[in-house]
């Protein structure tokens, strides 16, 4: 819900998404809850959110869903909303 970053499912937090830019240095990511042990937070304020939840598409859809399973149709919605192709190495290094 605005004016929150990220993916909600209602009042729960599905996929955080963040921007940080310092000493001339700009990271970005984003995290998506697929099978995420959501007991861990229960000893924080995700996001620093008060009275805001988290979950994961396992929760939502109630079937275990990895991050094989949306690896592909993330990454091929990421490149048509992005106008891009993404390019992969051989080498992670």
């Amino acid at each position: 819900p605005p004016p929150f970053t990220g993916v909600w499912m209602g009042d729960s937090k599905l996929c955080a998404i963040g921007v940080h830019c310092g000493n001339y240095i700009t990271s970005h990511g984003l995290a998506l809850n697929c099978c995420t042990d959501l007991t861990w937070f229960d000893h924080i304020v995700p996001c620093g959110l008060e009275g805001k939840g988290v979950t994961s598409l396992s929760h939502e859809l109630g079937r275990h869903i990895t991050v094989d399973h949306v690896l592909e149709p993330f990454l091929d919605s990421f490149q048509e909303v992005f106008d891009c192709t993404l390019v992969f190495s051989e080498d992670p290094g």
